[in-house]
């Protein structure tokens, strides 16, 4: 269980959603993702014009594939919200059978011209509407900095899917900014706070292992790491 924990009275969930902070942010009227192929398209194959693209794997993502033992052949894992790669093709050099997938045609695209040769599953996919095979199907799913891209309202919706992805006892890996309060913040983004993540538990996972970061001269400077099993599936724990 991360730490520190409150007690949990009431879903961190129910907040009143914040208003976006700008017209290119999304919106809570239409679907939460709509906004992304939009940027991607816009972006005209320069990653500079993608906020969140480096063009290079997430560190943090490499430190936890060099800490584990060599992946065998048939573990497969699954990238949401992928954007241009970069982390799928880590894992793909890392031994995994990888699937990757974006809401944004224009991204996976993209990811294709990137990795011509790439024995990655890129695939145009919606979150809160994917494929019925992938549920419980993936020994890892990687999720980096999408939960909190998408409004207050749909965080419990998109945390239950992305939890849909992982096979019992297999694992769920996040990374994403914190925020200190239960307060909603000005987004886009939405940090998530450690009652959020605690939700996770909720659906039969349990946290094995943890690190936060903080980044100077950053509206949110604190960033975590946190590594999940799932633990067996019951009536109780099915998400």
């Amino acid at each position: 269980m991360l730490k520190p924990k409150k007690i949990w009275i009431a879903s961190p969930f129910m907040s009143t959603p914040a208003t976006p902070s700008s017209s290119s942010g999304p919106s809570q009227t239409s679907h939460p993702s709509h906004w992304f192929d939009p940027l991607y398209r816009n972006a005209e194959r320069d990653v500079t014009q993608v906020p969140w693209a480096t063009a290079a794997a997430n560190p943090l993502l490499r430190q936890a594939l060099d800490s584990i033992p060599p992946v065998s052949g048939d573990r497969t894992a699954i990238v949401v919200g992928c954007g241009l790669g970069d982390d799928a093709e880590l894992l793909s050099q890392a031994g995994y059978r990888v699937t990757a997938f974006d809401i944004s045609e224009s991204a996976i695209a993209w990811c294709r011209e990137r990795f011509p040769s790439s024995p990655v599953h890129y695939q145009v996919a919606d979150l809160f509407q994917l494929p019925t095979d992938w549920q419980h199907s993936f020994d890892l799913a990687f999720e980096s900095i999408t939960i909190q891209a998408l409004p207050l309202d749909h965080r419990q919706a998109s945390m239950d899917r992305i939890a849909s992805l992982v096979r019992p006892e297999g694992d769920l890996w996040i990374h994403t900014y914190l925020r200190p309060s239960e307060e909603p913040p000005s987004g886009p983004p939405w940090p998530l706070t450690l009652d959020e993540l605690n939700y996770f538990e909720t659906l039969g996972f349990e946290a094995t292992r943890q690190q936060t970061q903080r980044k100077k001269d950053s509206r949110f400077p604190q960033r975590i790491w946190v590594e999940y099993q799932r633990q067996p599936i019951t009536e109780k724990t099915l998400a």
